[in-house]
C-alpha cells in the first residue's frame, strides 16, 4: 500500500510539471534581466539590480541575444555583440544552442511564461530571468 500511495505521490508530481511547449516559445522575445542564479553547490546567488539587460529577438526557432543598457529615460544603449541561437526539441524539452565567434554551448529551457524563465547550462548553472520593467524617470 505504501509503494502505491508514493509511485501515486510521484505521478502527481509529475503530471503537475509546467512543461515547456513550442507555444510558450514566443515568450521569450523582449527585454530581462537576471533575478538569480543557483549554483551546483546549491548557493545562490541574488540580483536585486541589474545595469545589463538581456534583448532577445526570435522567430521560426532562431534568433539573436544582445546586452543591452538601461537608461533612465526609458531607452537602452546597446553593445554590438550579438550571440545567435537557434532551439531544437530533445526529448519534450527545449534546448537553446548559442553560437559566437569565440564559443559555442547549450541551454535548456527549465521553465517558461509571459514573465519569466530559466534555463540550465551544461555546468549545471541555472539562471532565472524576469521580465525587465523600464524606469522611466521624467524630467
Amino acid at each position: 500500500m505504501k509503494r502505491l500511495l508514493f509511485f501515486g505521490f510521484l505521478f502527481i508530481l509529475t503530471a503537475c510539471e509546467n512543461k515547456v511547449t513550442q507555444e510558450d516559445l514566443p515568450f521569450l522575445n523582449g527585454y530581462w534581466e537576471i533575478e538569480k542564479v543557483n549554483m551546483p553547490d546549491g548557493q545562490t546567488k541574488e540580483y536585486t539590480i541589474n545595469t545589463t539587460v538581456d534583448y532577445i529577438e526570435m522567430k521560426d526557432l532562431s534568433g539573436f541575444r544582445k546586452k543591452v543598457y538601461p537608461k533612465l529615460d526609458g531607452t537602452f544603449d546597446t553593445s554590438n555583440d550579438i550571440e545567435k541561437f537557434t532551439v531544437t526539441e530533445q526529448s519534450n524539452v527545449y534546448e537553446i544552442h548559442y553560437k559566437t565567434n569565440l564559443s559555442e554551448w547549450v541551454e535548456t529551457i527549465n521553465t517558461l511564461n509571459e514573465d519569466s524563465f530559466s534555463v540550465t547550462n551544461s555546468d549545471k548553472i541555472t539562471y532565472t530571468y524576469k521580465r525587465f520593467e523600464p524606469i522611466n524617470v521624467q524630467k
